[in-house]
């Protein structure tokens, strides 16, 4: 008789490492995506959909919007705890992951740590409650990773700002309320805050996507806004106060690729046990335990990496290169993982019966945005050189 299996997550007792909190955060958020998103997600990832305010308010509700933020209606969680959450999310698909993490980490985070009373006010509970959906306004459609050459530009016009440009690849953009732009200005680069019912503000679904379809992405135009005095993030001040969000962001990042990462082995392992070939499982030859035994070492690896970056958060010691290490790593491998689930399942990996397929597409997407491989490569290569590559 074979003897139990056991879950890769579990191979050397990784939830030791976790507090009773932190567990049932996990649980909880994985119940919901068991409810809420798998059943459905293979549809809406065929259909190029997802159903956001549909979705929001039940993410709201548990507190998973902004979660790692505190005060006007956010959980105040620690960063293991909003990283389990986003794990459990990607789990799903990273296109859910991505609603949650760029409405909190980056449009919320943004009004939070560099926005006035007001803003904040107006804005944080609404978006913390899902009944608000927010975008971050920073790639232009020739400007990814060098956001310091963007073209949006803010000038003053008496009291008020007028912002000419345009941003791509916003997630969220199609059905957000409202949208954090980041524009240069005289005398260097500032954050506004956008309604997208403003006149002058446009936004175009992107479509033909082959990754990251059950994800709403859109170009934003920008043609003669006119805002306010009150529509600057007063704390943001040039290019670094729009790299700590995206630094925000990507610890999230780090952890939903252990989501998407663990779904594929998990998804694998139970097919290689019943999928029979020259009389027995498929789990039972050596090259495919030996592929299987690989993924769950590298899953395992990354889960610590996670959970020590998330323990430096939580202690105020975590530094942006730490955080290039997370996001380069796990994602790296988590599409490492993906792409060697498929060649186990043959030609059912590819089908959308199963998730594989799918999480492999989105990581490719993962892979880039929040900055690519190379720009990680970059920033930990400076720290341990002290060389400027960027230059």
């Amino acid at each position: 008789m074979p003897r139990r299996r056991t879950s890769p997550l579990d191979l050397i007792d990784v939830d030791r490492l976790l507090t009773e909190e932190e567990r049932a955060v996990r649980d909880v958020v994985r119940q919901v995506i068991d409810d809420r998103v798998r059943p459905y997600v293979a549809e809406w990832y065929e259909e190029a959909f997802l159903p956001v305010r549909e979705l929001a308010p039940v993410f709201g509700g548990l507190g998973l919007l902004g979660m790692h933020l505190t005060g006007y209606g956010c959980a105040g969680a620690s960063a293991v705890a909003y990283g389990l959450a986003c794990m459990e999310l990607e789990a799903g698909d990273s296109g859910v992951r991505s609603l949650v993490s760029v409405q909190g980490s980056l449009a919320m985070y943004a009004i939070w740590r560099f926005g006035g009373e007001e803003q904040k006010q107006r804005w944080l509970p609404r978006m913390a409650a899902g009944a608000a959906i927010g975008c971050f306004g920073l790639t232009e459609p020739d400007h990814g990773s060098d956001p310091a050459s963007m073209k949006t530009r803010a000038r003053r016009d008496g009291a008020d700002w007028i912002l000419d440009g345009s941003k791509m690849w916003i997630t969220n953009a199609p059905v957000a309320d409202v949208a954090v732009i980041w524009a240069r200005l005289e005398d260097g680069l500032g954050g506004f805050v956008v309604p997208m019912d403003a006149p002058g503000v446009s936004v175009r679904t992107i479509g033909h996507k082959l990754s990251l379809r059950a994800s709403p992405t859109g170009e934003i135009g920008l043609d003669g806004v006119r805002l306010p005095a009150s529509a600057r993030l007063p704390g943001a001040e040039g290019l670094k106060a729009a790299l700590s969000c995206l630094t925000e962001a990507r610890q999230g990042i780090a952890w939903g690729a252990i989501g998407a990462a663990r779904e594929c082995l998990d998804t694998t392992i139970t097919y290689a046990c019943t999928r029979d070939q020259f009389g027995k499982p498929i789990a039972q030859f050596q090259l495919t335990q030996a592929k299987l035994a690989d993924m769950a070492v590298e899953l395992q690896k990354a889960f610590l990496l996670a959970v020590h970056l998330g323990r430096a958060g939580d202690a105020g010691t975590l530094r942006p290169e730490q955080v290039s290490v997370g996001k380069l790593n796990n994602v790296r491998e988590a599409l490492a993982i993906a792409r060697e689930c498929r060649t186990i399942m043959g030609a059912n990996g590819i089908s959308g019966d199963y998730p594989v397929m799918r999480h492999a597409a989105n990581l490719e997407s993962v892979l880039t945005y929040e900055g690519t491989s190379e720009i990680h490569q970059l920033i930990i290569g400076q720290r341990l050189t002290g060389l400027n590559a960027f230059a």
